[in-house]
């Protein structure tokens, strides 16, 4: 017998053995770990109940995960079942503690059963746990079901959309892939899965290159402007550097002078700013 399963029966055997609690003795063991923080009492009040756990992990076996882990996911649901409990409300530990064990376990089988990870909403949860029963109960009739009237039906007992129920159903159908797994062989030679996500766009440390190298420029180019004076200035900015690029009539109208004129300022400005640029990066300003 494996490990795992040694560990699980001698887990069974010890909740089989823990003695059930009165009302009574259930109450004073949470009073006395709730005000005096009594690990003795929380170790029988939770002894007690390893049986409910492991009741409840049974129920999500189908999983695929390992019984034993289960039934640990669902201990830390009962110990923060215990941390939470109050005694005073009159309500019976098992049925406060329920809802802990179970929210914990399935939180573990939705990080677990697949590398992508699931929904974690209401509604997503809901559908992950309730697919399959809901699938295999409509489709019992005489006459097949096809796919888009289950999801129908499915979609109305959850309150959910039919889109999100067969997003759930393909995600439950189809198993985790590995990269490296081969997909063809021609000429003898192999192709894994992540030879065909190759992306069309730059590579990353092409797009920092281009984008520090965006950055100089700008910087370089703000140092130059500092040598025109207010009316170059201004008819670089809005004949270069704008979006639109001013005509050159509309900038004469503008200032009062010339098209003509206008086009002179800014063939000045241009060697000027050129010569700026080459002060500060001759390589750069030549190769431009």
């Amino acid at each position: 017998m494996s490990d795992e399963g040694t560990s699980r029966r001698h887990m069974v055997r010890a909740a089989m053995k823990a003695p059930y609690l009165e009302r009574e003795e259930e109450h004073d063991l949470a009073v006395r770990w709730r005000e005096e923080r009594d690990q003795q009492a929380l170790h029988r009040l939770t002894a007690a109940h390893m049986r409910l756990v492991i009741s409840i992990a049974a129920r999500f076996r189908h999983f695929g995960l390992s019984m034993s882990d289960l039934i640990q996911e669902g201990h830390v649901g009962l110990l923060e079942a215990a941390a939470r409990f109050e005694p005073d409300r009159q309500v019976r530990f098992s049925t406060y503690a329920t809802w802990w064990i179970r929210a914990s376990i399935q939180d573990y089988i939705l990080r677990n059963w697949s590398i992508v990870r699931g929904g974690t909403s209401s509604t997503q949860k809901a559908l992950f746990f309730n697919l399959r029963r809901l699938r295999a109960r409509l489709s019992r009739g005489a006459e097949p079901m096809n796919e888009p009237i289950v999801y129908e039906e499915i979609a109305n007992a959850l309150g959910v959309s039919p889109a999100d129920v067969a997003l759930m159903d393909s995600r439950l159908s189809g198993p985790d892939l590995s990269l490296n797994a081969p997909v063809s062989e021609a000429d003898g030679q192999s192709s894994d899965r992540q030879d065909f996500l190759a992306a069309d766009g730059p590579l990353p440390d092409e797009t920092v290159g281009a984008q520090i190298d965006s950055e100089r420029w700008v910087l370089w180019l703000n140092q130059a402007l500092t040598a025109l004076n207010e009316r170059e200035l201004r008819i670089v900015r809005e004949r270069r550097l704008s979006e639109d690029g001013a005509t050159l009539e509309s900038l004469g109208e503008k200032l009062g002078i010339s098209k003509e004129r206008v086009r002179q300022i800014e063939s000045r400005a241009l060697e000027k700013l050129k010569t700026a640029l080459t002060n500060h990066q001759p390589e750069r300003a030549l190769s431009a």
